[in-house]
């Protein structure tokens, strides 16, 4: 349960410095670029460190064209020699997600706050279970369901204007942080359905590297004074965003998954919640509090 606790606490730190962040007018990009810094550094020392690796990563970029023949077209199942293009592959296509995910977290916080921002982030795994449903038929239990509908209600929920509020509720922001990390999420789930978890370390590295790639070219072409202080706070959140992934999965050794994800979820979004309210300040509107709510409701359902 100790990497639980550890994975649920760095996951709730992301949101909370990102609420700095934004409470002091820093550069954005410039917090999410130094943030896959240091997430591509620390995840490079695990490939060189790690005895599980079976193959390079050269020879693992001349396997893509065949490995997406034998999914695609040949619809055949992935050979040990795979493994690493395949790490390769989805880790492209998680970057650039995880990217936009991360701009649109900070976005978030700053227009919505850290309870709702952190709501949605976590209620991003229902993207990987509807993609499930449609390339795998995994079809969802009752309570799955349910959770799946009070997900789609607490969307509706913070998109529907009251009153004087009803610019900021209209705000597309909430819900491409949804979208964008539940396609992050997705990477991880179509990873782990083909490759292998020996692989991991190079999925890591290619998936924060390529975000942070992404992250210096809008960084570049924003041309904005950078200051030690943004470079600062991306180190601080770059941390905690690599070892959320990497305590989590630890978890997933000794706890099952339909225990570990909700509390993961739900444990993350209440420590947030809390900490925004107690210590950052916010104040939690009858509105903002239903959806924190109803999120929490439908994760613990749909991880039944």
């Amino acid at each position: 349960m100790i990497y639980l606790i550890i994975a649920i606490s760095c996951s709730s730190t992301i949101a909370l410095i990102f609420k700095y962040s934004e409470s002091r007018g820093m550069n954005r990009y410039a917090v999410t670029t130094s943030n896959y810094a240091v997430a591509s550094l620390i995840s490079f020392v695990f490939i060189m460190t790690s005895t599980e690796r079976t193959s390079d990563i050269p020879y693992g970029f001349s396997r893509i064209p065949s490995i997406i023949h034998r999914l695609v077209i040949s619809k055949n199942q992935l050979s040990d020699h795979d493994m690493t293009g395949w790490a390769l592959l989805i880790g492209s296509w998680a970057g650039v997600f995880f990217f936009l995910a991360f701009i649109y977290y900070q976005k978030s916080v700053r227009h919505h706050g850290v309870s709702l921002a952190g709501a949605f982030a976590k209620m991003g795994i229902f993207v990987p279970m509807t993609l499930s449903l449609l390339f795998w038929r995994e079809i969802p239990g009752m309570t799955q369901w349910m959770g799946m509908g009070i997900a789609a209600c607490a969307i509706i929920v913070s998109h529907w204007p009251i009153g004087a509020h009803a610019s900021r509720f209209r705000s597309w922001a909430l819900l491409l942080l949804f979208l964008f990390g539940g396609c992050a999420e997705f990477s991880n789930k179509i990873f782990q359905h083909y490759g292998s978890i020996s692989e991991r370390p190079i999925f890591l590295f290619v998936t924060f590297f390529l975000a942070f790639a992404l992250s210096s070219v809008a960084l570049g072409r924003s041309r904005v004074i950078i200051r030690i202080r943004d470079i600062r706070t991306g180190i601080l959140v770059g941390i905690p965003n690599l070892f959320s992934s990497y305590f989590l999965i630890r978890a997933l050794m000794d706890i099952p998954a339909s225990v570990a994800f909700p509390v993961f979820g739900a444990g993350t979004i209440a420590i947030i919640s809390i900490v925004g309210v107690f210590a950052c300040g916010e104040r939690l509107t009858i509105k903002s509090t239903a959806i924190v709510i109803l999120v929490i409701l439908s994760i613990i359902l749909a991880s039944i």
